[in-house]
């Protein structure tokens, strides 16, 4: 008997999606365009930059067949600036997403350009330097365990990274509080890796929140029912008291 799956993604399948989105490659060495599902890549020239779908340009980095160019959001100036704007300029909200671009006849796939969050540019070398994609964090990571050497100062980049997932999953769980009340929780800016290691917390939140809202409701019920009953009881001893005065 199979078990039940928790709703949503877990980390790991959002690292596996993480790998679609499109990265750029120097290649070392002449590779023809290869028939996937969803089109043709491009052929690959040295020393032409290329941009490619991130699982087959870790294989061609493992191969040692080309070099990955970190997106400018990855580089040490970009994290520290994000890091300033998320704890001093904009303590309480996210840093925002990068804009999405406008619609094209054809990416590298030579298909039409797939739909949010897999933005063609958003791990390219000509990503927004000063905003964080959808897929950031796995992104990163996957970067900085297979291609080091193309990052510029990993060390500080792993450090800055850290720092940022420390600061934004703080305001995710700071957020919640509003939803005691009638408020709501901004999640833009939110990465799919963020949501997906924060789901659990924010559930059981959210179930603990509906069961006290529950229970209070049920109360405020059974408060106006025995007010009806009193008010009920005052109406009769009246109207028993006037029948003996008369």
């Amino acid at each position: 008997m199979a078990l039940p799956l928790a709703p949503g993604l877990t980390p790991a399948e959002v690292g596996f999606l993480g790998e679609m989105e499109m990265v750029t490659v120097i290649p070392r060495q002449r590779l023809e365009a290869i028939e996937l599902l969803g089109g043709s890549t491009p052929p690959l020239q040295p020393p032409h930059r290329a941009n490619l779908p991130l699982w087959l340009a870790l294989l061609l980095k493992r191969q040692r067949r080309a070099n990955i160019v970190p997106p400018p959001w990855l580089h040490p100036a970009s994290l520290q600036a994000i890091l300033h704007h998320e704890t001093e300029l904009s303590p309480d909200a996210f840093s925002p997403p990068p804009p999405l671009p406008l619609a094209t006849a054809a990416n590298a796939y030579g298909t039409v350009d797939p739909p949010p969050p897999f933005v063609p540019s958003s791990a390219t070398a000509d990503a927004a330097p000063d905003a964080l994609p959808y897929h950031w964090l796995e992104l990163g990571e996957m970067l900085l365990d297979a291609a080091e050497d193309d990052v510029p100062e990993p060390e500080r980049v792993r450090r800055l990274m850290r720092d940022l997932r420390e600061v934004r999953m703080s305001k995710i769980r700071a957020g919640l509080a509003v939803l005691s009340g009638t408020g709501v929780v901004s999640l833009t800016g939110v990465g799919a890796m963020e949501v997906a290691e924060s789901r659990a917390f924010v559930v059981g939140v959210v179930d603990g929140l509906r069961k006290i809202g529950a229970s209070q409701e049920q109360a405020r019920r059974e408060r106006e029912r025995e007010a009806d009953e009193e008010g009920r009881r005052g109406g009769a001893e009246d109207e028993d008291e006037d029948e003996e005065m008369e």
